[in-house]
């Protein structure tokens, strides 16, 4: 962490225990970011917070502190049970909450406290058995937690701590009646210590807070102090048909670096995806239907290092670290402002320096006024010349392969597959095959395979070729048959 994004307060000043401070040295921790220096005072006085602050800034660490001092100064009642957390904790995405796990595995590893992680996608069995083991901090994704609160494996009676991570994300998705679901079902706020945490606290993030939260304090770190002055940001207007060879251009321009490159869908990333790998650059994609399991693994490998390009949608825009990330393309400008300010945060990470390119082509042009605006400053505009616009060969894209892509009802088995109302019939390994549309006549179902068994009848006739289905007679009132 570069020491010009901390501050002279070091962890070592506030009343934290033994067993934190090893967690602490552990963690490489010496001095505060600027949301922990100012968010960690009031919550250690057990004051609720609401914290303003970009992704990248030390927020996690800030309020894993917090709650292990709770735990460690207010021992649990003693007719707690077990599965009854202590602590909860919900994070808008699956790769931030096991984000928030790790960190807290690390912190709390000399506490004696069970940590968990509940997210839809994956180990279903898993991780209900692992609640039912005991658990002091919950971490997951709303959906799962719910899933499980219904099943009665937990209740929320119990929690001393509530933390909201990346709010504003938490309405982007939807998810806000589930947090209202789960706050409901927690003691009341004068009964437990909250701590909101948002790269913006706008106005429904703030009612959000003073809602279900004891007098928040607000504490806002602005963004002008973390990462405009380190993100060299420049933009491209581009034709739809060059953004492909600009692409592929710029890339050869770049030496060791790690890129993230950020697409609005999940075509066109598939598109994206194949042109790099087929023209020499090895390339993770993330995107929302790679199942959970392989979308923690792409990760893993390029934080790793063992690629150097991920290809991703918003999926991946928010909450995520990982270090070295040098710069961040826009290969589609986001169609919210809010969404380029949490992109850009990918690269120039605690205090680093990084380049943000953004293509302003034809389909997306309309989004640059509203980033600028939103960000206060004009983008630069560099112009594409020629020798940027590299030769590419259509054939050269890589086809993505279909049958590594699962559908979540099937890489989880029944909730698991993606928590509350998934498909699969609503059971833990449940589903069973999906039933396939019949096919269009004269057509196929796209199989490849020998011989197929002949159609039942009306099964390949178009719809109005099919007979008509007589309509019953009602009886005539006088009880006479119909004529």
């Amino acid at each position: 962490m570069s020491e010009k994004h901390l501050t002279k307060t070091r962890f070592a000043d506030f009343p934290f225990s033994d067993a934190i401070m090893r967690g602490v040295h552990d963690a490489g921790f010496e001095f505060c970011t600027p949301i922990q220096a100012q968010a960690l005072p009031l919550a250690l006085d057990g004051r609720d917070v609401a914290g303003q602050a970009q992704t990248g800034t030390g927020k996690t660490a800030a309020f894993l502190l917090a709650t292990l001092h709770l735990l460690d100064q207010e021992p649990a009642e003693a007719s707690r049970r077990p599965n009854q957390p202590r602590a909860l904790m919900l994070a808008p995405t699956r790769e931030l909450a096991v984000q928030i796990y790790n960190d807290a595995c690390v912190l709390a590893a000399h506490t004696g406290l069970q940590v968990r992680v509940v997210y839809g996608g994956t180990g279903y069995d898993t991780q209900r058995k692992a609640l039912e083991e005991g658990v002091d901090i919950l971490i997951g994704t709303p959906g799962r937690i719910i899933d499980y609160f219904k099943q009665h494996v937990f209740d929320l009676r119990a929690v001393q701590m509530l933390v909201l991570d990346e709010a504003d994300r938490m309405f982007d998705l939807g998810f806000i009646k589930d947090i209202r679901f789960l706050l409901r079902r927690c003691p009341t706020p004068d009964q437990r210590q909250g701590l909101l945490f948002s790269a913006t606290l706008s106005y429904r993030v703030t009612e959000l807070a003073y809602e279900h939260m004891n007098n928040p304090q607000k504490v806002v770190v602005e963004a002008e102090q973390i990462t405009a002055d380190r993100v060299r940001e420049t933009a491209y207007m581009v034709a739809n048909d060059e953004k492909i060879p600009l692409l592929i251009g710029l890339m050869r321009t770049l030496e060791k670096a790690r890129v993230i490159v950020f697409i609005n869908t999940k075509r066109e990333a598939d598109k994206v995806w194949g042109f790099l790998e087929g023209n020499g650059y090895p390339t993770a994609i993330l995107s929302g239907d790679v199942p959970q399991k392989k979308r923690l693994s792409l990760l893993k490998r390029f934080a790793g290092g063992e690629v150097s390009v991920l290809v991703a949608t918003d999926v991946a825009a928010r909450g995520l670290h990982i270090e070295g990330v040098t710069h961040v393309i826009n290969y589609d400008l986001p169609e919210d402002a809010e969404d380029y300010v949490h992109r850009i945060g990918r690269t120039a990470r605690a205090g680093a320096e990084g380049d943000a390119v953004s293509f302003v082509c034809e389909t997306y042009a309309f989004s640059l006024p509203d980033i600028e605006q939103y960000i206060g400053h004009k983008i630069p505009v560099e112009p594409v010349s020629l020798e940027l616009l590299a030769e590419i060969d259509p054939k050269s894209r890589v086809r993505v392969d279909r049958e590594d892509r699962v559908q979540r009802r099937d890489s989880g088995g029944g909730r698991g597959g993606g928590g509350r109302g998934a498909g699969g019939g609503g059971r833990p390994g449940g589903g069973g095959p999906r039933r396939s549309k019949p096919p269009a006549a004269g057509g196929t179902t796209g199989e490849t395979t020998g011989d197929k068994p002949a159609p039942s009848a009306g099964e390949d006739r178009p719809a109005g070729d099919r007979p008509r289905r007589r309509r019953r007679r009602k009886p005539r009132s006088d009880g006479a048959a119909p004529a």
